[in-house]
């Protein structure tokens, strides 16, 4: 390994390092391991079982195919919101990625568009732009299931879809999405605060940072939708819609189609469990997923073979797509010949 190479590992953000890496993938497989122990193993599940091993590999290939395509539409969403310039190739590099990482960090991703930063930065892109854009991506891929929760739920209320849900799981959520949307919408009403002073205190400097970076954010995800931007708004809903369709795939792979309506609301909560401290949210999302779709109506045991092969899924297409990229991008870093990396003087 080079010297050049060696500090380009040494600098990489502390979740990116392959120690760091190697731990966290051992937990999150793990973690999986016994996910699928339990389905195997815990007594009530046998039609489960008898389910996944009944699954029907062409729905699989099709659920696989799905994953593959919400992958590509983040790859089409990121480069317009962070440098419209950017060659195909590293933009593909860059988000398959963050893909990879999110496949093993905790938090949503977060890991994923640490190693994104820090990647852009390496390339001359200013941290306060790379801090808003960051920010403006993150609330566009989210805005969507927000968005999708308060139509949804709203059509759930009113009766025009179903099947019949009380209230609290319907309009409930609904007013929830649409207050946080709303919420989301007034912060970037906000004047940003003036930068902190290069000697002001580190935690000040950290939450001014923050709060600059949270209101240019905002503004900017504006900004990107008022445009539409024709990459952007099939990014972000090619991201949510594909990666929907994959939990559709997976029903029917097990022999269940409940109704569409079903998957989505259950989806949409449930994915909120990925937003807890485990690696690759192994678990949380998972018994998210599994209570609410029961809970919305979508068979017991279906659900179950339905969730676990769709986790495998999510789990192993980004993972290996993502490592791949990450190698490519490790061995041109600091080459000349990848100015395409970023070109920060160019804004989008």
């Amino acid at each position: 390994m080079t010297s050049t190479s060696q500090t380009a590992q040494a600098d990489l953000p502390r979740e990116a390092q392959p120690r760091h890496l190697r731990r966290r993938g051992l937990e999150t497989l793990a973690l999986l391991g016994v996910l699928v122990g339990v389905v195997l193993l815990a007594p009530g599940l046998g039609e489960a079982r008898r389910l996944l091993g009944e699954a029907d590999a062409g729905w699989l290939a099709i659920a696989v195919a799905l994953e593959f395509l919400s992958c590509c539409s983040y790859v089409v969403g990121f480069r317009p919101v962070f440098c419209r310039n950017m060659s195909f190739r590293s933009a593909w590099e860059i988000s398959w990625a963050e893909l990879g990482m999110g496949s093993i960090v905790p938090a949503s991703g977060a890991g994923g568009l640490a190693l994104g930063a820090w990647i852009l930065r390496r390339r001359g892109m200013p941290l306060d732009q790379i801090a808003r854009r960051s920010v403006a991506f993150f609330l566009l891929k989210s805005g969507v299931n927000f968005a999708a929760v308060a139509v949804i739920g709203a059509l759930f209320a009113l009766g025009i879809i179903g099947p019949s849900q009380p209230l609290w799981r319907t309009a409930l959520p609904a007013a929830l999405a649409a207050a946080a949307i709303v919420a989301v919408i007034a912060v970037g009403n906000l004047d940003p605060p003036a930068p902190a002073l290069p000697d002001a205190e580190r935690s000040k400097r950290f939450w001014t940072g923050t709060r600059r970076a949270l209101v240019g954010g905002v503004r900017e995800a504006t900004a990107l939708l008022r445009a539409r931007d024709v990459a952007v708004l099939a990014g972000s809903f090619g991201y949510w819609a594909f990666d929907n369709a994959v939990l559709w795939a997976t029903y029917h792979a097990v022999g269940a189609s409940p109704p569409v309506s079903v998957i989505l609301m259950g989806y949409l909560i449930g994915q909120l469990g990925g937003a807890l401290p485990i690696p690759g949210g192994v678990g949380g999302m998972d018994l998210g997923l599994v209570g609410t779709l029961i809970v919305y109506g979508a068979p017991a045991q279906a659900t179950v073979a339905a969730v676990l092969a769709y986790r495998l899924i999510l789990f192993w297409l980004p993972l290996l797509g993502g490592a791949v990229a990450f190698w490519s991008l490790r061995r041109s870093l600091d080459k000349p010949q990848r100015p395409d990396l970023c070109i920060p003087q160019v804004s989008s």
